[in-house]
């Protein structure tokens, strides 16, 4: 139930090269190496205003060198972001989740198949009544500091996490844990409230902490300041090098418990626009790349050198439009500014803007086609908890005009743009996007000519996506957004984003409030038989597609590029997109 804002980048900036020569283990021209935004979380970017001056990493050192087990060079990703924070009790952004992944162990690995594998479970057992389940855990496991990794870290990071609601996500995810206990140094036993039909999802993201670190952070304030720069896990790669925005380096961990990997370091460059992007990949400035703009696809496709890999991401992943509705009597008392427009909390105003809405020729414009369009958080690549009964809003201007109308927004000055029904205040929305999401930028120029059509003015901005987290959630300092979400498998975490609890925390980012939603979110949570569970979650997509929650353009697929000549092993024929997946960089190694 993993939920993570993600981003990708764009800044349409159509004449910037990035030319940074880095060395590398194998037979490398020059390579640079960007981050990107996100977690398994919406898509920012607190870099897409750093220009072609990219910072590149120093050369390896003699302790990254040493950290490494084998001998087979630095696969180099570039890509739009860069980690949000290096804490994973307030990762929001898809890259620090990439990071972790890679850093850190859980109990389960999500595959790229979608299912889950144990990872630090050596086996597990669970009562016959569902309410408790007891983990071996693996031995000889330890962290990059040389400590040993026990059961009693894995109940102490359990237990932190759900102590801890400053936490945006991760303490959501042992809202069903009653206690958590490690009964000895390879036994934790995890007793709940309620049995649940997905530990699965509830424990593959909560990445596993030492103890003797982190306990000095108990108090609420230490635990979300704590920048854990070192990054101390148990992973397969080793934090080396991080400069936010720039890059960030990790080195192999030969003493890994399930196998080292056959490279010796992994880099994350940050790029400040896709063009310089794309021509790094191009000239071998990196050797993969995570978001390709869909306008570089048919180049790309004629490079003998590059691969392209099109397809389901490995995190089901919407982009969205986000609609600031929340009620003043929920707006959040301590961090809530919530300046949203009041024709927002009308639904004859969203519907309208939803009628407006042209998906396909954003999908055909924006995207190139590589894309199919929205309807709730749950996208179609979660299967049969997709809802495929719901009936899109047609785009119908006439409609939308009418709707408007029969509602009281009038234009009553003739300037084109309606007012509110008391003649109080202008439709003029302010439409705020993180300005490292490629597409974003056309997908506001196109909304600003379809609502124009319907009497809503726009006033569109780009933010840093650090800037726009801030406005957004849980401020509530916008009108508009263009962001998107990124989930694991189960579709938990996105019905998460709904609830009215969650609205104090900005995870919940629009500020709906629906009791009898609230209601049935606690009963699919506890539903064992599947069948039943999926009629639940059907009627609560059903339920906030109605009250037009989001306006959801498109579920995308994801485009990522590799050169064949640099490292070879990649797995392409996989259901799953994922180039930076931990199960890729452990196998793949330099082209001979």
């Amino acid at each position: 139930m993993v939920k993570r804002k993600w981003l990708v980048l764009f800044i349409l900036i159509l004449t910037v090269l990035l030319l940074v020569a880095c060395g590398g283990g194998a037979a490398q021209p020059e390579t640079e190496k960007p981050a990107e935004s996100g977690p398994q979380a919406e898509e920012q970017s607190a870099r897409s205003e750093t220009s072609a001056e990219t910072t590149e990493p120093a050369a390896a050192t003699e302790e990254a060198a040493a950290s490494s087990g084998a001998t087979g060079g630095t696969v180099r990703f570039g890509w739009g972001g860069s980690p949000d924070t290096l804490n994973p009790g307030t990762f929001v952004l898809y890259e620090s989740y990439v990071i972790a992944d890679l850093v850190y162990d859980t109990m389960f690995d999500l595959q790229l198949d979608g299912t889950f594998k144990p990872s630090l479970a050596e086996s597990y057992d669970v009562s016959d009544d569902g309410k408790t389940w007891t983990f071996k855990i693996k031995s000889g496991v330890k962290f990059h500091d040389g400590q040993p990794l026990t059961a009693k870290d894995v109940a102490f990071t359990y237990n932190y996490y759900r102590s801890h609601p400053d936490f945006p996500y991760v303490s959501t995810y042992g809202e069903k844990f009653e206690s958590v206990e490690a009964t000895d140094d390879t036994t934790v036993v995890i007793k709940l409230t309620d049995a649940i039909p997905n530990i699965e999802a509830q424990l593959y993201a909560q990445y596993v902490l030492p103890e003797h670190i982190w306990s000095q952070y108990e108090e609420a304030s230490a635990a979300v300041e704590f920048e854990n720069l070192e990054m101390i896990g148990s992973g397969a790669f080793k934090m080396v090098e991080y400069k936010q925005n720039e890059f960030v380096r990790l080195g192999a961990n030969k003493e890994y418990f399930d196998g080292a990997p056959k490279i010796d370091e992994v880099i994350f460059q940050t790029f400040g626009n896709p063009d310089a992007l794309v021509q790094a990949l191009t000239t071998g400035q990196v050797d993969v790349v995570r978001d390709i703009p869909s306008t570089a696809v048919p180049v790309l496709r004629n490079n003998a050198d590059i691969g392209l890999v099109i397809g389901a991401p490995r995190d089901p992943s919407v982009r969205d439009i986000i609609i600031n509705q929340v009620a003043p009597e929920n707006c959040p008392p301590e961090d809530g500014k919530c300046t949203g427009h009041p024709a927002l909390l009308d639904r004859n105003v969203r519907l309208a803007l939803a009628h407006a809405t042209d998906k396909q020729n954003i999908i055909d414009v924006a995207m190139l086609g590589l894309a199919t369009p929205g309807l709730t958080l749950i996208p179609d690549s979660m299967g049969d908890w997709y809802n495929s009964t719901l009936e899109d809003y047609a785009y119908d201007p006439t409609k939308a005009n009418q709707i408007l109308d029969d509602a009281g927004y009038k234009d009553s000055d003739g300037d084109g743009v309606r007012e509110m029904p008391d003649g109080s205040k202008p439709l003029s929305f302010r439409l705020y996007w993180p300005n490292d999401v490629a597409e974003a930028p056309r997908i506001a120029d196109l909304l600003a000519d379809s609502w124009k059509q319907i009497g809503v003015k726009v006033e569109p901005q780009a933010f840093d996506p650090d800037a726009l987290t801030t406005a957004c959630c849980p401020a509530f300092d916008y009108d508009i957004m263009i962001w998107g979400w990124a989930w694991g498998p189960d579709p938990d975490g996105a019905l998460q984003v709904y609830r009215t609890s969650d609205i104090v925390t900005g995870s919940n980012e629009t500020g709906y409030a629906n009791p009898k939603f609230d209601e049935l979110y606690q009963q699919q949570s506890v539903e064992l038989d599947p069948q039943k569970r999926r009629e639940i979650i059907w009627e609560m997509q059903k339920m906030t597609f109605d009250d037009v929650v989001y306006i959801i353009p498109y579920y995308q697929q994801d485009v990522q590029a590799y050169r064949k000549d640099r490292f070879q092993g990649w797995l392409t024929d996989v259901p799953k997109v994922a180039l930076e997946d931990f199960s890729q960089l452990m196998i793949v190694e330099p082209v001979q």
